[in-house]
């Protein structure tokens, strides 16, 4: 008996028996086992662990700014040309930075696992659809042959 292959790409193989995600370290699940298959669509920030950064050099340039002038409307005007920017550039940065990576989770031998993961919605799709038909072919009571007489 050959086994069936529903998805093969360079991230994930789906078979009628596996579902593989080939990641570092790869991990391989028995389809039978899946139980509550369901997607999320999570929003990554890429920007978070670099906010620290980017406002201690602000600080450290306002107060260089501080120090260099004297007058209070040129305290003012150190503030303002490091903050204006600054605001800009961080909220510019922020809208790009944000990107969706969309999840499939399950329940896995009585564990709540992550099966897969993927930035690229189409390629996700695909491996979704995939699995659904892998999940749907391994129920009990399905036909391994659609063609034989009843």
């Amino acid at each position: 008996m050959s086994t069936r292959t529903y998805y093969r790409g360079h991230d994930a193989v789906v078979t009628d028996e596996l579902f593989v995600w080939r990641t570092t370290p790869a991990k391989g699940f028995v389809v039978r086992e899946l139980h509550n298959v369901g997607r999320v669509c999570n929003h990554v920030d890429r920007l978070r662990p670099y906010t620290a950064h980017v406002t201690g050099t602000a600080l450290v340039l306002v107060a260089a700014a501080l120090t260099l002038l004297d007058a209070p409307a040129g305290y003012a005007l150190g503030v303002l040309a490091v903050a204006v920017p600054g605001v800009f550039i961080v909220a510019a940065a922020t809208r790009r930075m944000r990107r969706r990576r969309w999840e499939l989770h399950a329940t896995y031998r009585g564990f709540k696992v992550v099966l897969y993961a993927s930035p690229d919605e189409r390629v996700f799709n695909q491996v979704t659809r995939a699995l659904r038909r892998s999940v749907e072919d391994a129920r009990p009571g399905s036909s391994k042959h659609p063609m034989a007489a009843a």
